[in-house]
């Protein structure tokens, strides 16, 4: 044949095939005891180039871990050590999943780790196990206790001398734990043998022990009596009677054995920061804003209820609005009044446009109705803000921006100042009829919108525009008004209209929709989440959290409360506090539970308002019982924290009248401050002095 070089390959006279088979078995033997002496080499036939080669020992040892089924090469590691792909500071980590957050839930400890820890510690007391079997040198008790017997097999170690043998069958014995029975009562004055005089009873008494039985009797069987010394006492008459009843007592009670608990009462108290380690908070009252009296409240010799409060975010400005209907524009640092606006006028006007062929209710004297509801716009470059009253919402512009705010909230208020035929809603939906937007700006013709909008002259020089510029009617009296976060949605809320019950609307386009076709319950607040597209919607007992981009339900908080009366939102977004007309003040955790994470009853009435401090760690509530408690709530971003919550303040300036106490409650957006309204008609700013 030939090679790959193409040379002929000549048979060689000296290789394996050309030797007959004796031969080669002498040269397979020869070959052997030269590899048993250790000079030797192994030799195999090539048979494609007719020659014999003698293997080396890398090649012996490839061929010998190939025949018993390992790698080949022996410098090959099957298990190597892992190797991270990414190292550094901030490995990179994969899009899948990377918005998802831990519940807080799972940082909780496991109850079934907890149960094994109680076991292995349980059978650790009991000497079943020790230390060696937990750290895993023994892994059978049986062995260590063999071991040990035959370490030791006479039996030399030190015992109790004076040891009895009853006590180690009491022991080693099963079943029920031995119980003693209980001690008889020591003996008292009336069983000695020369009792005082007043424990000797006389024949009235006498008489009257014969007729009751012996348990009712002071001593029983035994009767009292006078012994000159202590030989003229005889033997007692009852005494075997009273042991064998004293047997049945043992025999036929069952006992059970109480241990008592050596605890201290301190140590059960949650150790709490000291309040003044808590500060700032407000204190006491610096500041008191009085309401103008009318020739109603002249005459009725009573103060105009202030229902509702909201505070610019600026902190400059503070609105208020009272039983009559009337909304009061103050300015915070002087207690002065700047501007009111009765929405009784504005009311009128909205009913006159949507009611002109009624002419039966036009002649009819109106009655006072309370603004339900306020809220100031939180962008700071809108200055506007909402009441609600009746049966309607009025977007009222407050006409104390800057420039360049007075340009923005213009641009705002375009399209409600000049809205028509109902507002920007499609007359399909849902929402046209449910609510109706009415333009007040273009309403010249009517003496009483004249009288609205004429005699309030805007508070700043870049001022356009100050009073009451649309509003919106509801088919039922709206009660809560709340702004979205960046100023532009507003939802409100009317208890009584169904499914129409939550509107949210954009004041922009003057637009309004309807995100429920049904409700369950009757709805009394909603709330915007504050970075997240969720909206809370409170009924009586529940809140419920729908998520408003994938229109479903999230989440439902058992609040426990019978009737809610207020709700709020940290400013995390979190954690949300309900108060409730059953004095309780619910805190939930939304990374925890759908349960209350807290639930406080520090007030003796209905609670009216709660909320949280935009900027410190406070939270407040005010109650019919005249009084605010402040809390510092602190909210930790370390998940395996839970908020701390510790009551500072019990602030007290208002007077019950009616059963009612403080209505409003809202803090400074900026300073450490609360304001309050009540009953009495006060408006009062509490500072930290």
């Amino acid at each position: 044949g030939y090679d790959a070089h193409g040379q002929r390959v000549v048979k060689s006279q000296s290789s394996s095939a050309s030797k007959d088979i004796l031969d080669r078995v002498i040269d397979a033997a020869d070959d052997l005891e030269a590899n048993a002496a250790g000079n030797g080499k192994f030799t195999v036939y090539d048979a494609l180039n007719a020659r014999d080669v003698a293997l080396t020992p890398r090649q012996v040892e490839l061929i010998r871990r190939l025949q018993s089924g390992a790698f080949a090469h022996p410098e090959h590691d099957a298990n190597p050590d892992y190797v991270a792909y990414f190292s550094g500071v901030d490995p990179e980590v994969s899009g899948l999943n990377s918005d998802r957050y831990e519940k807080k839930s799972r940082f909780q400890p496991s109850k079934w780790e907890k149960l094994q820890v109680r076991r292995l510690l349980h059978r650790l007391k009991c000497g079943s196990i020790n230390m060696d079997y937990l750290e895993g040198r023994v892994r059978d008790m049986n062995d260590l206790v063999s071991k040990s017997k035959d370490e030791d097999p006479s039996g030399d170690k030190p015992f109790l001398l004076w040891k009895g043998d009853e006590e180690d069958e009491l022991a080693l014995r099963k079943g029920p734990q031995h119980m003693p029975a209980p001690k008889l009562p020591p003996p008292g004055h009336a069983y000695s043998y020369n009792p005082p005089e007043e424990y000797l009873p006389n024949e009235q008494e006498l008489k009257e022990w014969e007729e009751l039985d012996p348990e009712d009797r002071p001593y029983g069987h035994f009767v009292p009596k006078k012994h000159p010394n202590l030989r003229s006492v005889g033997a007692y008459e009852h005494a075997v009677r009273e042991r064998f009843e004293r047997c049945l007592d043992l025999y036929l009670c069952p006992r059970a054995m109480k241990r008592r608990l050596n605890i201290d009462p301190e140590s059960l108290v949650p150790s709490l920061p000291k309040a003044s380690d808590l500060r700032p908070f407000p204190t006491a009252k610096v500041v008191a804003y009085e309401v103008p009296e009318t020739n109603a409240t002249k005459k009725e010799d009573a103060a105009v209820m202030v229902r509702c409060l909201t505070v610019s975010p600026d902190g400059q400005f503070l609105v208020s609005g009272d039983e009559n209907g009337v909304v009061r524009l103050w300015e915070v640092q002087t207690g002065r009044l700047l501007r009111s606006w009765d929405l009784m006028l504005v009311l009128s006007v909205g009913e006159e446009n949507d009611d002109q062929n009624d002419k039966s209710q036009q002649g009819e004297p109106q009655t006072k109705k309370p603004v339900s509801s306020l809220e100031w716009n939180p962008n700071r470059s809108h200055h506007c803000l909402l009441a609600t009253i009746g049966k309607c919402a009025i977007v009222i512009s407050t006409g104390t921006g800057g420039p360049d705010d007075s340009e923005l909230t213009d641009a705002l208020l375009s399209a409600a100042s000049a809205c028509k035929h109902g507002g920007n809603i499609a007359p399909e939906s849902r929402a046209a009829k449910a609510v109706k937007w009415t333009s007040l700006q273009h309403k010249k013709s009517s003496k009483s919108s004249s009288n609205v909008n004429a005699n309030t002259p805007p508070i700043s020089a870049y001022g356009t525009a100050s009073g009451p510029i649309c509003l919106l009617r509801t088919n039922r009296e709206c009660t809560h008004v709340q702004w979205h976060r960046k100023g532009d949605y507003f939802v409100t809320v009317s208890p009584k209209a169904g499914a129409a019950a939550v509107l949210i609307h954009q004041l922009s386009k003057a637009a309004s929709q309807q995100p429920f076709g049904k409700v369950k319950g009757e709805i009394q607040l909603a709330c915007f989440h504050p970075q997240k597209p969720f909206l809370f919607v409170a009924s009586k007992e529940h809140v419920r959290v729908y998520h408003l981009v994938k229109q479903m339900m999230v989440k439902r908080l058992m609040s426990g409360c019978r009737h809610i009366s207020s709700l709020d939102v940290h400013g995390s977004g979190d954690h949300v506090v309900v108060g409730s007309l059953d004095r309780r003040l619910v805190w939930f955790d939304l990374d925890l539970a759908n349960t209350p994470y807290k639930t406080l009853k520090y007030h003796e009435r209905a609670l009216r308002s709660v909320g949280f401090h935009p900027r410190y760690p406070l939270m407040a509530s005010a109650s019919d019982d005249g009084s605010i408690h402040v809390f510092h709530s602190m909210v930790y971003s370390d998940l395996m924290r839970n908020p701390l919550i510790v009551p500072v303040k019990v602030l007290r300036g208002h007077n019950v009248v009616n059963s009612l106490g403080t209505l409003a409650m809202v803090f400074h957006p900026t300073q450490p401050w609360l304001f309050s309204a009540g009953a009495d008609g006060k408006i009062h700013l509490f500072q930290d002095l």
